[in-house]
């Protein structure tokens, strides 16, 4: 079950694609982004990762810090985050506690197969470190322009 909205987002600490740790906390006083997906460079993951991208000077000029966050190894991100020139942190969850903790880890189903993942989730939080708003089910191609439309 994913987090609630008006309810404190939780602590964690996470490396990015260069091995730097964010804590949520250090974002204190800021609105933040807080993107949950699956896998680096697969279709979905691209397509959102590219329009958050697309949209950033909108993110910027609204004082926002988009973090992405998945299971994949900051080697991963790094690979990613080149490619598509993203122009914000992704973050390695590599034993998924910090997906658990947010409650968007757990069994899906793909083509018939049954696996744990990361359900696409996205978390507004607000300078205070209080969640303002769960976006679930999120489709890749139309979220960032739902983000930004509730911000």
């Amino acid at each position: 079950m994913p987090l609630k909205e008006n309810s404190p987002a939780p602590e964690f600490s996470l490396p990015d694609e260069k091995g730097v740790v964010h804590h949520l906390s250090d974002y204190r006083g800021r609105v933040v982004l807080l993107y949950f997906y699956p896998k680096d460079d697969t279709p979905g993951c691209t397509t959102e990762a590219c329009n958050f991208r697309d949209d950033y000077s909108a993110y910027e000029q609204a004082g926002v810090v988009i973090l992405g966050v998945s299971p994949d190894s900051p080697k991963s991100h790094a690979k990613f985050k080149e490619k598509y020139h993203l122009p914000f942190s992704l973050l390695a969850d590599e034993d998924h506690k910090v997906c658990e903790l947010y409650g968007v880890w757990g069994r899906k189903k793909f083509m018939g197969r049954e696996y744990d993942g990361v359900f696409r989730t996205t978390y507004l939080i607000d300078a205070q470190g209080m969640i303002k708003k769960v976006f679930e089910e999120v489709k890749p191609a139309e979220h960032s322009k739902e983000v930004l439309a509730s911000i």
